[in-house]
């Protein structure tokens, strides 16, 4: 079974995304910040990660660089899910090796798509 780790600051959120992802087969863990999601990558690295951008402690883009300076052999697809959705932000989020990008709000169909299109389901 395949593994997403669902990185927000918001706990509804989190649930919301964590039943879809679970529909889809999906092993889920959460963590509500960018610091909780590294440590929780160390342990186990995920095959996706679905992740905020503003969260305290850690935000999303830094959580994002830092685990692609460590992560080992295990490369998690990483879809940015956040209400900035200009294209600067998005392009720092694709720069910063980030896979695909969705914006909130977001439902099961949208989810679905998104991890089709980057070959997870």
């Amino acid at each position: 079974m395949k593994s997403c780790l669902i990185v927000d600051d918001s706990r509804v959120v989190r649930k919301v995304a964590a039943r879809i992802i679970q529909d889809l087969k999906f092993d889920v863990r959460e963590a509500g910040d960018g610091a909780e999601a590294l440590k929780a990558c160390r342990e186990s690295m995920p095959d996706a990660v679905l992740l905020d951008w503003n969260m305290p402690v850690m935000n999303g883009l830094d959580f994002l660089r830092a685990l692609r300076r460590e992560e080992g052999g295990k490369k998690p697809l990483v879809v940015f899910c956040s209400i900035e959705n200009d294209a600067e932000h998005i392009n720092e989020a694709i720069r910063s090796g980030a896979d695909e990008f969705i914006m909130k709000p977001f439902d099961a169909d949208i989810l679905e798509s998104k991890f089709a299109e980057v070959g997870l389901i």
